[in-house]
């Protein structure tokens, strides 16, 4: 979980430089829908960033394989979706926009694993 942990803090703090960037660097480089794109992979990476940093919370209390799972399908999935996102804005190569949806399956997937992991928890 560890490396989880690094991996939420050190993306959840490039999604506010990538946001800000995109906000001043890149309104007058990109089109309005490109930049759409890109601050939606920054939308999505803050907000997967701070639900593995949870999972890392909880993780402590609640030691679940499951929670484990889940946080590192959302982190793949920052990786593939975000990251697919800010290549095709950038680039606007279109072969990046096939790849976005293998990281919105991560997204899903590690939400999955999350309902399994809260299915199971007994508290005692």
């Amino acid at each position: 979980m560890k490396y989880l942990f690094m991996f939420s803090a050190f993306s959840a703090g490039l999604s506010v430089i990538l946001g800000a960037f995109a906000a001043h660097g890149l309104k007058d480089k990109l089109s309005s829908s490109m930049l759409d794109v890109f601050q939606t992979g920054v939308q999505y990476q803050l907000a997967h960033s701070l639900a593995i940093l949870v999972l890392v919370a909880l993780y402590r209390t609640m030691p679940n394989q499951w929670l484990v799972w889940g946080a590192s399908a959302m982190a793949i999935g920052v990786l593939l979706f975000s990251g697919s996102l800010y290549l095709l804005a950038l680039t606007q190569l279109k072969w990046f926009g096939p790849i976005t949806p293998l990281g919105g399956l991560c997204f899903i997937a590690g939400w999955i694993c999350v309902f399994v992991a809260a299915y199971q928890y007994s508290p005692s």
